[in-house]
């Protein structure tokens, strides 16, 4: 978890967290609603494919601010 200051506030409201670990899970939930969707188009079931390509774009979605949060803070990844 990398711990991440907020901008102009004090140093007790300094306590905002950033779970990289969390990236992580949503890409491989992504991953995994991926492989969903291709089964169902060779299922023929292009509604559900969609919706499980929806799903994924929104976990990567998620991915890609959790780790723009963490790159932003110049934190890198130290842990704290």
């Amino acid at each position: 978890m990398i711990s991440i200051p907020e901008q102009g506030g004090s140093p007790e409201q300094t306590d905002m967290r950033v779970d990289v670990a969390e990236a992580s899970r949503q890409l491989q939930l992504a991953a995994h609603d991926i492989a969903v969707a291709a089964t169902c188009i060779g299922l023929g079931d292009l509604e559900e494919a969609h919706i499980n390509v929806i799903t994924a774009r929104a976990a990567t979605d998620a991915a890609e601010e959790i780790l723009r949060v963490a790159l932003g803070s110049g934190l890198g990844n130290s842990e704290s």
